[in-house]
């Protein structure tokens, strides 16, 4: 017998007196003693899932999962813990409910045009995991070469506006890498403390990558958090045209990886299956950089629009970041129960709102009524 099972599952359990991210409020010691001699057929652990959110009590902007998985089978094996946190992060999500997708982009209104004073850039987004390989908080080296070697195999056969090339982290030099990084079309070296303490970092940077089209207007990170993350971006307020590119060449990613006998993990209840709960479901985030100073600066007003309007408020350079001249990453709250068309519908909506905000402020006048009066979504 392994001597840490020696000790009795309370004796174990980690001190979350001073925590607040979801897994911290849901896991009792009753719960975890449940839990923590299981272990999924890959060999992960209770410990693992939550060792991310047991180092990082909370966030200073965003309420943080504090788990994740480490396999597809996990959230199955582990159910007891990520079923109450999927429907706490996910705002009713019960076990019970389906997922339900939408990629036309026709049938999004609007979003075209957004005012380019106030929407500096527009970006869409998702993950996707291929299915029989272990996610990266838990995989191997071998599982992961074998991710970059199956999405470069599928990457290689875009034609026409979407035909790239790919381009290795080990093969870049530290000035590549940090140009990329400053044009938001690399992710950050390993530094964020929700990456290190997931495992997500091991290895650095063995066989992560970035692929991305000659006009570097449809991006795919390779073995970053997920095994694959998919980005439609471009300068200005056409959100509508990302949104196009996005669901055209992820439908062509899709296509030629199936043909090579690969599948992403897909469920009916949880939709997409990608590392972070948060991201289930479409695995979309929807999101621009919006210059408001007026607007943010009336904290009050600026949280309830972004509540009512189910968005989301980050620093433009990530999810670690403030803002100090008034421009926010406004995006998407919801993940699942959404279908990929709602949830851009609703950043396109919550944007020309805030900018409609923004420019009566400009003139002096008051927002309040208008806040009032928005309907919760």
């Amino acid at each position: 017998m392994s001597s840490k099972l020696t000790f009795k599952p309370e004796e174990d359990f980690p001190d979350l007196s001073k925590h607040s991210n979801h897994m911290a409020h849901i896991l009792t010691k009753s719960m975890y003693g449940n839990l923590r001699d299981k272990v999924t057929k890959n060999g992960f652990t209770i410990d693992q899932a939550i060792q991310t959110g047991v180092d990082n009590p909370g966030h200073p902007f965003i309420m943080t999962v504090g788990c994740v998985a480490g396999d597809e089978e996990s959230y199955d094996d582990f159910a007891e813990l990520f079923d109450p946190v999927i429907e706490k992060r996910h705002n009713g999500f019960k076990k019970t409910d389906k997922h339900k997708t939408d990629m036309n982009p026709n049938n999004l209104k609007g979003g075209a045009d957004m005012d380019p004073k106030y929407v500096l850039s527009s970006r869409v987004r998702t993950g996707r995991s291929i299915r029989g390989l272990c996610l990266p908080p838990h995989c191997s080296r071998a599982e992961r070469r074998q991710v970059e070697k199956i999405a470069c195999a599928a990457l290689a056969n875009l034609t026409g506006d979407l035909k790239g090339g790919y381009h290795p982290l080990s093969g870049m030099s530290d000035a590549e890498q940090d140009q990329y990084i400053e044009d938001h079309f690399l992710f950050d070296k390993p530094v964020s403390p929700l990456l290190l303490s997931s495992g997500m970092a091991r290895d650095w940077p063995d066989a992560r990558g970035i692929w991305h089209n000659d006009e570097k207007n449809f991006l795919v990170w390779v073995n970053e958090e997920d095994h694959l993350r998919l980005i439609s971006m471009e300068k200005g307020g056409n959100i509508s045209g990302v949104f196009h590119r996005f669901c055209r060449g992820i439908t062509e990613v899709e296509k030629h990886m199936k043909a090579a006998g690969y599948e992403y993990m897909w469920n009916e209840h949880l939709g997409y299956v990608l590392t972070c709960p948060s991201n289930l479901g479409t695995g979309v985030r929807a999101g621009v950089h919006l210059k408001i100073p007026l607007v943010s600066a009336k904290t009050d007003h600026f949280d309830a629009i972004l509540k009512k309007m189910r968005l989301q408020k980050r620093g433009t350079g990530g999810v670690d970041t403030a803002s100090n001249d008034g421009t926010f990453d406004i995006s998407n709250a919801d993940r699942i129960g959404f279908s990929e068309v709602e949830l851009v519908q609703m950043v396109v909506d919550g944007v020309e709102f805030l900018i409609s905000c923004e420019k009566k402020l400009e003139k002096g006048e008051d927002i309040a009524a208008d806040v009032a009066a928005i309907a919760a979504k």
